[in-house]
């Protein structure tokens, strides 16, 4: 079993920052690639940031120069600093880990979190 655990979201105000963690935690062999995607009602979730093991990122265009992700690799977590958020950063943001399992450990798989709501408004 793996657990992905999302913290850190709520409401703020636009032009205001907010600090996302997730713990990932279970039966794990190795950690590739982690990241977050954002999700509103009625859009299909969207990729926001990825970091993978060695520190290599990617970003969407749409918060490039306002959010950072990093990764912790001795805690199993990921970060996503995000500022200067905008009112279209509203979203369900979920926690996305590629791991190679215990019991699996020759091929990875997608794990997700149960989302966290991020409220940018006035």
């Amino acid at each position: 079993q793996v657990h992905l655990v999302e913290s850190g979201g709520g409401l703020v105000q636009p032009g205001g920052s907010l600090r996302l963690s997730c713990d990932v935690s279970g039966s794990i062999f190795r950690i590739y690639a982690m990241g977050w995607y954002r999700q509103v009602p009625g859009k299909e979730r969207e990729l926001v940031a990825t970091v993978r093991s060695g520190g290599s990122t990617n970003y969407a265009d749409s918060v490039k120069g306002r959010f950072t992700v990093s990764r912790e690799n001795a805690k199993n977590t990921v970060y996503l600093q995000m500022n200067s958020l905008k009112p279209e950063d509203t979203a369900v943001y979920y926690c996305n880990a590629y791991i190679a399992t215990m019991a699996n450990p020759s091929y990875g798989v997608n794990f997700w979190g149960k989302g966290t709501l991020v409220t940018v408004s006035s």
